[in-house]
């Protein structure tokens, strides 16, 4: 693997990450697997070429915090009574006190139990006259696993689903929650209304090129599995609806580890689209030498510049029958997850916006977060990690 470049859009989509998020340097550097010094000269460059970008006078700074504050506090009663609405309905007040308690007894839960109290309709001194009598085994073993539960879903951003939560729950360092069973997990989110994100019916994007010059052979034959990184990858185009147009997302993904190792959105759908995906991850040092590139006969991959593309980089071009979307079905999986668990579940004002939301679910949230049941429900960082500790061992 070559030493790690950066594509100027790669560059942009993360200072904009620190700019927007208001979040240190330091965390987004770590959630992207970047230098926090490389990050940070990104950001200060920016900075000087962008001097009025980032400036408020007093009175918008002022109501900026205001409306920020109303907006954590919403979002807290929005999360809190989504964690708890089968209680709501027909919980008892027993079962209402023990949430309280165990977000309570949580530290990194930001709820106050005065606000909980009354975000459940109970009183505060009930819930502490609760809390000093003598609880039993059974429902304080109860009461932890349910707090680890909500807590694996909410890691993942609640698009889990039973077997990924339980996956989670497996690698706790308290063998009490360890020993859950999956049985347990689904009771307990069913009781508190937690599911994971369903497919929706599969989109045609790419559209087939009617006058084809001779197209590659197929080289994968529907076997998406690899077992060096970087040497077999598959690519396709999808698109993101904002309120301001639509905008074209172009992947690369290692059939490895599972990672999108490149990517490139744009306005259009030209083959530039899909040569600035490969450039990134050939920037990113991820492809190796003779690799495969496997993707449908979409017009931009049968074109002339992208075919150039491919053999001035040593890459062999691959491609699946016409009309057949398994033939490109791990592509299409990773598609069906962004649209699942973001695009169907969020409205883009903008193209920006619809932008950093992408960048930051495939850098931050799938390649390193996202439990993948196709790697033993491990990370593709995890995965690509552990070939590489493997390699150096070996070497």
């Amino acid at each position: 693997m070559g030493k790690r470049t950066y594509s100027a859009e790669y560059r942009e989509e993360a200072v904009k990450m620190v700019i927007e998020s208001g979040r240190p340097i330091a965390a987004i550097a770590r959630d992207l697997g970047i230098k926090e010094g490389t990050l940070g000269n990104w950001v200060n460059r920016y900075r000087n070429e962008h001097p009025a970008s980032e400036e408020l006078n007093i009175s918008d700074r002022a109501r900026l915090k205001e409306l920020e504050k109303e907006v954590r506090e919403l979002r807290m009663e929005r999360d809190f009574l989504k964690k708890s609405r089968s209680l709501l309905r027909e919980g008892t007040m027993s079962e209402k006190y023990a949430l309280v308690a165990a977000e309570k007894a949580d530290p990194a839960s930001p709820y106050r139990v005065v606000a909980m109290c009354a975000w459940l309709e109970v009183s505060t001194s009930g819930f502490y006259d609760h809390c000093n009598a003598e609880p039993s085994a059974r429902a304080l073993r109860r009461t932890k696993i349910i707090s680890y539960v909500q807590a694996a879903y909410e890691v993942g951003r609640g698009t889990y689903g039973v077997r990924r939560v339980h996956a989670v729950l497996q690698r706790s360092t308290d063998p009490e929650v360890a020993r859950v069973s999956e049985n347990l997990v689904r009771a307990i989110m069913v009781e508190l209304g937690l599911a994971g994100c369903q497919s929706r019916a599969y989109k045609t994007t790419t559209q087939p090129d009617p006058d084809p010059p001779t197209a590659p052979a197929d080289l994968v034959g529907r076997d998406f599995t690899a077992t060096v990184p970087g040497t077999k990858l598959v690519g396709d185009i999808t698109y993101i609806r904002s309120w301001t147009g639509w905008l074209y997302l172009a992947t690369v993904i290692d059939c490895c580890t599972r990672e999108v190792i490149g990517w490139s959105m744009a306005t259009h759908m030209r083959a530039s689209l899909v040569c600035d995906a490969i450039s990134m991850a050939v920037g990113n040092g991820k492809i190796e030498p003779d690799a495969i590139f496997h993707s449908d006969r979409g017009t931009q991959y049968t074109s002339a510049e992208f075919t150039s593309y491919l053999r001035g980089l040593d890459i062999r071009s691959s491609m699946g029958r016409r009309g057949q979307c398994w033939d490109n079905a791990l592509a299409e999986s990773f598609f069906a997850s962004l649209k699942n668990e973001l695009v169907y579940r969020t409205v883009f004002a903008t193209q920006d916006r619809a932008r950093r939301a992408v960048v930051e679910y495939i850098e931050v949230f799938y390649n390193r977060i996202r439990l993948h049941s196709g790697l033993g429900y491990k990370t593709p960082a995890q995965v690509a990690h552990s070939f590489l500790l493997n390699t150096v061992k070996a070497a």
